[in-house]
């Protein structure tokens, strides 16, 4: 089992940036792809960004491919999502999720989530 801490969510302008903050524990936790999928409202959750274990491999969705950079730190089992140039549509719950080492989005554990509001 997994636990997360979510932090960095909050309310930005359109054009401007956010950095979310995963901070993973428990067992095995270094073996384990992290990403982030968010939520708008009424519509479903979708995939945002991933990284594998060992960091080498990103993978990115096409809504967010240039403006968001995702992250992480082994030594601090913090993962990262750099959000830049934000869009009103970026709004949403954002979800830090774990799968084994490889990004397949088919993810085994939730965090609780982070709220992301972008409005002027």
């Amino acid at each position: 089992q997994l636990q997360f801490v979510e932090s960095g969510g909050g309310l930005a302008q359109p054009g401007g940036s956010l950095r979310l903050s995963c901070a993973v524990s428990g067992e095995n936790s270094e073996n384990y792809a992290i990403g982030w999928y968010r939520q708008a409202p009424g519509k479903e959750r979708e995939g945002v960004a991933c990284i594998s274990s060992s960091g080498f491999a990103t993978n990115y969705k096409d809504p967010v491919k240039y403006r968001f950079t995702i992250s992480r730190d082994n030594d601090k089992n913090t993962v990262y999502l750099q959000m830049n140039s934000l869009k009103p549509e970026d709004t949403g719950v954002y979800y830090c999720v774990a799968e084994w080492v490889t990004c397949t989005w088919f993810p085994d554990y939730w965090g609780q989530g982070t709220q992301v509001t972008v409005s002027s």
